[in-house]
């Protein structure tokens, strides 16, 4: 199968791109705003959260019911996010209101309302949102973990601090808006249904402007440490752990994806037959690829008991180190075929297909077609996993607890 994808760049620098899907009716889109968490000013921690609430709350000549009311009207599948180096908002919808969404979408970014009683509703809901992550502890401990294992602010909360979001106010919030939401440095992806010529006129007319300087320049820290714990009286202790691994421009990263996948690419996999099921040490495991532009990392979750918990870390940590040491032809065929299906399963769905070619944009400089990570999939072999293994030794884990016992980190 041929892919094809469309690109088109605006003078002010903004990008467009789309991959038409001809075997569906729907049609996403995604804008990726150069707002997130780490380009945050410090102590204003959540912001992004609040900003891509406030923003729906009225805009244009519309305000907050009214917008609601022409969102839903359109019958969108609305989404947003927070990420360390974007806000990204967008929607799934039927292929031929896209041309009335993509007009509300231009006053939400470019006019919002920015009320200030409505900047106080959002910002609650934010600190709201902080506080049920006690309810979450899996979560929470994550977001800590990315916290500390990448420099600072790149692994800076997307949720946020509830001291740094009580003492957010709207006129900050609204020169946030205006430093960040850079249309230069933009990126506007759509997949499914559409016309392509169409969608870069009505862009061109509603966003094109004067080309402005980035501002989002991220100074890097140090990291924040190798253990932390917060504790918590449950009956649970929830781990986190995390070590470095090579980006997704490296040469070798397919390399690791296929490696991460035998660690946990299912229940035939390490990490759940030899801690889980083996030894019965806990009741959740697994582990997963994770990437920012600057840096990348494999992260693992294990949520157990009290009195296991020091040596459920240590076999994780051992599994680690031992893959290294021998894979089987058979693990490496398995962690190809998952890797390869959740490949399939991602193509079928617009949304995804809009927000993988913004990424692959954002992070490569070009779109990577199906074909080709499919292509890069099946190359891989044991030998080439074992050597990308023998020069990337897994060391520095960053370590992450959350419930009533500490554990020792080796």
């Amino acid at each position: 199968m041929t892919e094809k994808f469309d690109k088109h760049v605006l003078k002010n620098g903004m990008v467009l791109l789309g991959e038409p899907m001809e075997a569906v009716a729907s049609v996403a889109f995604d804008f990726m705003l150069p707002a997130g968490a780490a380009l945050l000013p410090d102590g204003c921690c959540g912001a992004g959260g609040v900003i891509a609430e406030w923003i729906f709350r009225g805009a244009g000549d519309r305000n907050s019911r009214q917008l609601g009311d022409a969102l839903d009207g359109l019958g969108l599948a609305r989404g947003r996010s927070v990420g360390s180096s974007h806000i990204t908002v967008g929607a799934a919808l039927e292929a031929g209101n896209l041309a009335q969404t993509l007009d509300l979408y231009a006053d939400i970014i470019l006019k919002p309302s920015l009320e200030d009683d409505q900047f106080e509703l959002a910002r609650q809901l934010a600190v709201d949102g902080v506080l049920s992550l006690d309810d979450e502890p899996r979560q929470k401990v994550m977001l800590k973990l990315r916290e500390q294992f990448y420099p600072n602010p790149l692994g800076r909360s997307s949720v946020g601090d509830i001291a740094e979001l009580k003492a957010l106010t709207a006129e900050k919030t609204k020169q946030i808006i205006n430093d960040n939401f850079n249309l230069s440095q933009t990126i506007f992806a759509v997949a499914g249904k559409y016309d392509f010529d169409a969608i870069c006129r009505q862009i061109e007319k509603l966003f094109e402007t004067e080309r402005q300087e980035n501002a989002g320049q991220v100074t890097i820290g140090s990291k924040a440490g190798k253990y932390t714990h917060l504790d918590n009286d449950g009956a649970q202790v929830h781990i986190g752990l995390m070590t470095e691994t090579v980006k997704p421009t490296d040469e070798d990263y397919y390399n690791a994806r296929v490696a991460v996948s035998v660690l946990s690419g299912g229940m035939s996999a390490r990490l759940f037959t030899k801690v889980r099921e083996e030894r019965g040490l806990c009741y959740a495991i697994g582990a997963r690829y994770h990437c920012l532009k600057e840096a990348a990392g494999i992260m693992c979750y294990a949520g157990t008991t009290p009195d296991k918990a020091q040596e459920t870390l240590d076999v994780i940590i051992q599994q680690f180190n031992e893959l290294g040491d021998g894979i089987s032809e058979e693990e490496i065929q398995r962690a190809k075929v998952g890797l390869q299906s959740s490949l399939i399963l991602s193509s079928e769905s617009s949304s995804s297909r809009a927000g993988a070619i913004a990424g692959d944009y954002y992070m490569l400089g070009r779109v990577r077609s199906l074909d080709e990570i499919k292509e890069k999939i099946e190359e891989t072999s044991v030998d080439s996993v074992l050597g990308f293994l023998r020069n990337n030794k897994f060391k520095d884990f960053t370590v992450v607890t959350i419930g009533p016992k500490q554990v020792t980190v080796k």
